[in-house]
């Protein structure tokens, strides 16, 4: 049994010197801290000055990506993707994927992520990284038929969901086809019918630039949501992701179907200039969790820096001080993901998982702590994480990855090369 020590805070509330105490994966109680001694706990960490928070789910990643990180800067999307990232990708190798997947599934553990949902070629590989590290993964095979991408043949994307099912307790594979301009709606029917029957997620980049928009409208006189509502996989077990070209008849579609849409701030604000309308979402019930997509484009695997520019670009896009305020913006970066991935996870309740994040908040930009939502969202960033714990293990400490046995820093010695 262990216990969490300081003031522990979820959407839902900031408690103050309270003990989380964790037994068999799972948030077994929250008490004031005078009571740890009621319980058999082994250890204590964190204390005064100590901020606990629920695990931050990174609903969107390419965790790999890191192999790719500052190459096509400035471009915009399609560019960026026809020109730079899709001719890397095809020069993959299995060994590659798992040295770079390592990587940047370390730096988003370390910065506070305890979940991530990966959409990207070889997730066998990746699957089996996630395993090796203790994260809590939800891993998707990418796959297309509209484009000849030999790495994304669409049976490789359902032999993958069928080989990991059930097979461990963290790694949960899902659905995940391209998008909707490169996936056909033949395939992307087949794989809602595979979904229902095998209860799965499905994990899809929809409206992330004009060309996708354009290209839909095309083939099929549709829209990217009215394709995806043609295809039968609108509703709660889809999470699309970026949706910035929405028009206003989708977003009240789409709000209705109860699927998730994940903002990307970051990424589509540095490829398309644009954010998605998530305010509007929002306000017409639709579920927003958050992701860092890839660390390239945005440079790092950070949750915080993710909060922090969805909260500060809806301002700026929205022409209004009153939206995406902090506590909202955790509550994507938190619940919201949990929700979308059916974790009972996000808050720090009893009988919730034990994804849990220690941050060491004896530092000057925390104080004068009385606003505990701006300090998460604007004073902290990925490296005042000083634990993470996975299913009630500690799998991060102080930059050590315990299951691996490694440093973050022995990880950069491995992989940065010679001289740098």
């Amino acid at each position: 049994m262990r216990a969490l020590v300081g003031t522990a805070v979820d959407c839902g509330s900031a408690r103050e010197n309270v003990a989380v105490i964790v037994e068999n994966g799972f948030i077994r109680d929250v008490v004031p801290r005078e009571r740890v001694g009621e319980y058999a706990v082994d250890e204590v960490y964190g204390g005064d000055g100590y901020i606990i928070l629920p695990g931050l789910v990174n609903t969107h990643t390419h965790v790999a990506m890191a192999r790719f990180r500052g190459l096509g800067e400035d471009f915009p999307i399609e560019r960026w993707l026809n020109d730079v990232i899709w001719p890397a990708e095809l020069e993959w190798t299995r060994e590659e994927i798992r040295r770079w997947a390592l990587l940047g599934m370390a730096e988003a553990l370390a910065n506070g992520s305890t979940a991530i949902n990966d959409h990207y070629f070889f997730a066998g590989e990746i699957a089996e990284v996630a395993k090796e590290l203790g994260i809590r993964a939800f891993i998707g095979q990418t796959v297309m038929d509209t484009i000849d991408f030999p790495i994304a043949e669409p049976e490789e994307g359902f032999r993958f969901f069928k080989k990991w099912a059930g097979k461990d307790e963290l790694v949960t594979p899902v659905l995940a086809p391209h998008a909707t301009n490169t996936v056909s709606l033949e395939l992307m029917g087949e794989i809602g019918e595979f979904a229902r029957e095998r209860n799965a997620l499905i994990h899809v980049h929809i409206s992330q630039s004009r060309g996708e928009v354009l290209e839909v409208k095309r083939r099929y006189g549709l829209s990217p949501v009215e394709y995806l509502e043609r295809a039968g996989v609108l509703g709660d077990d889809l999470v699309g992701v970026h949706g910035i070209y929405l028009s206003d008849s989708e977003v009240s579609l789409y709000a209705k179907s109860g699927a998730t849409l994940v903002h990307c701030s970051l990424s589509m604000a540095k490829l398309e200039a644009r954010i998605a309308p998530i305010i509007e979402l929002a306000e017409r019930g639709a579920n927003i969790a958050l992701g860092n997509d890839s660390p390239n484009p945005v440079g790092m695997m950070d949750p915080f820096e993710e909060m922090r520019f969805a909260a500060v670009l809806n301002k700026v896009w929205r022409k209004r001080t009153d939206v995406a305020p902090a506590k909202e913006v955790f509550r994507w970066a938190s619940l919201g993901g949990a929700r979308a991935l059916k974790l009972k996870a996000g808050l720090i309740k009893p009988g919730y998982l034990a994804d849990l994040v220690l941050i060491n908040a004896r530092k000057p930009r925390f104080l004068p702590g009385e606003n505990p939502y701006s300090h998460i969202v604007y004073s902290t960033r990925g490296s005042d994480v000083e634990l993470v714990m996975v299913n009630g293990e500690v799998v991060y400490k102080n930059g050590m990855l315990l299951r691996l046995g490694k440093t973050l820093e022995e990880l950069w010695e491995e992989l940065r090369p010679s001289g740098r």
